[in-house]
């Protein structure tokens, strides 16, 4: 059974109109580019400024951040525009610095959350600070390591916390820097409902192009904030600079979104879900059904002694559903998904009357 985090409202600056931003550079780079930035980001409206003073690379060689001396600039950024302030802390060391300096917020990036040593060392230093973590989803797609996170900075005492979805990392090349899943935080949604989602369509997209889409598909999905790189010259970001956009552009961005009712009690929709109901009953029968004519064809194996698994077979399915998926609208990839899963509880089926 999942432990239950003990959480208190964020109380985010939110106008109740448009979704609320954390908007800043991927990099502090200059204390003249951080305070232009968080200017024009101010003048828009952005009430949130983020900015990275530390930065994890990939590989050495590249800015890995100024570290202390940019804490001094958001401090200036605070004074001058009234904004709250947020960082990314990776160790004791810069959450200490972070609150000597008044960050007002802070978070946890993908690097550190897949580290539960990290994240048990990060965790401690935040015991009796009363200050709101942001939690950015691990690299891997592994939803039980970003509970855990959140659970390790829950028992230190912090109870106003926010999961930050930024994709994952995968070996295959894709449209994305990192793959949305968007089943991984919907599913982390369904677990720990009262854990406000906030999306990074910056990271997850890796393009500016991307930002304006992947924004509107998570307030689809009832995500309640965005995290968007900002840059005041993005082009000569010393980081990521492809997957920034200027103050202007981000809040044009935010414009155009449509934020969806969260209400979903109208009587046409519970109809609708109605037959949707009706509909898995049957599918379900339909399983049970076909489970049990693949447990008479593991009786005939057994009887003839004939191996399982018979891989021309179950490519010929896979093949041949995928296309049956395509002509009525849906994804070869989803329906691949669905016939992979319903092959595995097949073949274990078969293998427990083979074996029995």
């Amino acid at each position: 059974m999942e432990k239950e985090l003990e959480l208190e409202p964020l109380n985010l600056p939110c106008d109740g109109k448009r979704p609320f931003v954390i908007a800043g550079p991927c990099s502090a780079e200059t204390e003249e580019q951080v305070m232009t930035t968080a200017k024009q980001l101010a003048i828009k409206g952005c009430r949130m400024f983020r900015a990275g003073v530390w930065k994890p690379r990939t590989k050495p060689g590249g800015f890995e951040g100024h570290g202390e001396p940019a804490l001094k600039w958001l401090a200036e950024v605070k004074k001058e525009t009234g904004m709250q302030t947020c960082i990314e802390v990776a160790t004791p060391q810069h959450v200490e610095l972070a609150m000597k300096y008044g960050i007002d917020m802070l978070w946890v990036g993908a690097r550190t959350s897949a580290n539960p040593f990290a994240m048990q060392q990060l965790s401690d230093s935040l015991a009796g600070l009363d200050v709101p973590v942001f939690v950015k989803n691990p690299i891997n797609p592994d939803l039980e390591l970003w509970i855990g996170a959140l659970e390790r900075i829950n028992q230190a005492g912090v109870k106003k916390l926010a999961a930050i979805h930024r994709g994952f990392s995968s070996f295959d090349k894709s449209m994305y820097r990192n793959a949305p899943m968007w089943q991984i935080p919907i599913e982390l949604r369904r677990r720990i409902p009262d854990l406000p989602l906030i999306c990074d369509p910056s990271h997850m997209g890796g393009k500016r192009e991307l930002i304006a889409p992947l924004s509107q598909q998570a307030l689809d999905l009832g995500f309640d904030g965005l995290m968007i790189e900002s840059h005041c010259d993005p082009d000569k970001a010393w980081s990521d600079a492809k997957q920034q956009v200027t103050p202007e552009v981000c809040d044009y961005i935010v414009g155009l979104l449509v934020a969806r009712e969260s209400n979903s009690s109208a009587e046409g929709i519970s109809l609708l879900r109605q037959q949707i109901d009706k509909i898995d009953n049957e599918l379900m029968e339909l399983f049970a059904k076909r489970m049990r004519i693949c447990r008479e064809i593991g009786e005939y194996k057994k009887a003839n002694n004939i191996q399982v698994l018979q891989t021309s077979r179950y490519n010929e399915i896979l093949d041949k559903r995928a296309v049956q998926g395509s002509l009525t609208g849906m994804s070869p990839d989803f329906v691949k998904s669905v016939f992979e899963h319903i092959h595995e509880e097949s073949v274990r089926q078969q293998l427990e009357i083979v074996n029995r």
